[in-house]
């Protein structure tokens, strides 16, 4: 920790705190604090590997969109199933949403998209393992990312 109270400002803290304090920004902010550098090294290269194919294929704005609304379910999803003693921190709910919009979107175009199936369970079964991983924001930013991915293609 560097500086500690401006870290915990920004966690993810459960959803009775958020009700009692309406500090709705760390539903966002959650995505700036890490638990370490291997923690915001994976996150920013799974970012780079999935952000860049889905900018290609909708754009900036939308692939902002799917990132965000993501973070947004992961976070709400996280925070509701959270112990009052814990809290979650990283921007995972955003990258397995964007797990989800490619797996959407690879299907409709007709790719073979078992390797992003198995991409996201070994990440799955990951967090099962290693413990501490908050695998709540992960599936549903993976939900979120599937539903924005399908109202921008309703959109079309």
């Amino acid at each position: 920790m560097v500086v500690p109270t401006i870290e915990m400002r920004l966690v993810l803290p459960n959803i009775d705190y958020l009700l009692a304090t309406n500090e709705w920004y760390r539903l966002f902010s959650v995505s700036l604090v890490h638990a370490g550098l291997l923690h915001l090294g994976f996150n920013m290269y799974a970012l780079m590997v999935l952000g860049n194919p889905i900018e290609e294929a909708f754009g900036k704005n939308k692939m902002l969109f799917i990132f965000f609304f993501s973070l947004l379910i992961g976070s709400l999803t996280s925070s509701y199933f959270a112990s009052p003693t814990s809290y979650s921190v990283g921007a995972s709910g955003a990258v397995f949403g964007l797990f989800g919009a490619i797996a959407l979107v690879g299907k409709r175009i007709g790719t073979d998209t078992r390797s992003i199936y198995v991409i996201i369970g070994i990440n799955f079964a990951i967090g099962f393992v290693l413990g501490g991983v908050d695998w709540k924001a992960h599936l549903g930013g993976l939900v979120g990312g599937v539903i924005a991915a399908q109202l921008i293609l309703n959109k079309r």
